[in-house]
């Protein structure tokens, strides 16, 4: 037994493959990529399940003290968003009762001087980690006027509400992916 292990068949060791591996699509927690003349670290993954085998991808970067999500929803061909987490309160006094109130955002939202509209809302499921544990939860999307720009709410539980806002991004934009 000794001597198969010292001198046996080694296992093969799972080898990357660059130009498969290393793209976007395809971040794990520890990977580095480079955006915006920074370096982030990609520090959790998750899943967005919306029903009927339709899933969007999440990836935390972070860079220092800064953190935004890249969002990826492959609709015909991949969309990519970067977006940053905003406190919620800072969209206006009485959002959150309007919306449990009459089930729905307002169909406009003005947020750090830029008016954004309602376009997309709907229920889904997030899996932390990409795993199979579901959260339920609801979600609208804004974009401003040259739809370059886009607000989310999300809606977790009665009471808990969380905000985001971000820009479309194009997979070019990200350098050097590395393995972490």
């Amino acid at each position: 037994m000794a001597w198969n292990r010292m001198f046996g068949k080694k296992k093969k060791k799972e080898e990357l493959d660059p130009f498969q591996d290393l793209v976007l699509s395809k971040l794990k927690v520890g990977y580095l990529v480079d955006y915006d003349l920074k370096t982030w670290k990609v520090t959790e993954y998750n899943k967005y399940d919306w029903g009927n085998g339709d899933y969007s991808y999440e990836w935390e970067l972070t860079s220092g003290n800064e953190v935004v999500y890249l969002e990826c929803e492959d609709d015909d061909e991949p969309e990519w968003v970067l977006a940053k987490k905003i406190p919620f309160k800072k969209l206006g006094p009485g959002l959150g009762k309007h919306i449990r109130e009459k089930e729905d955002p307002p169909n406009e939202i003005e947020y750090d001087g830029v008016i954004y509209y309602l376009e997309d809302g709907s229920g889904g499921y997030f899996c932390k980690g990409g795993g199979e544990q579901k959260t339920e939860f609801l979600y609208w999307d804004f974009l401003d006027e040259s739809e370059e720009k886009i607000l989310t709410i999300e809606q977790w539980e009665e009471d808990k509400f969380e905000a985001s806002v971000g820009k479309y991004v194009e997979e070019y934009q990200f350098t050097n992916i590395l393995p972490g």
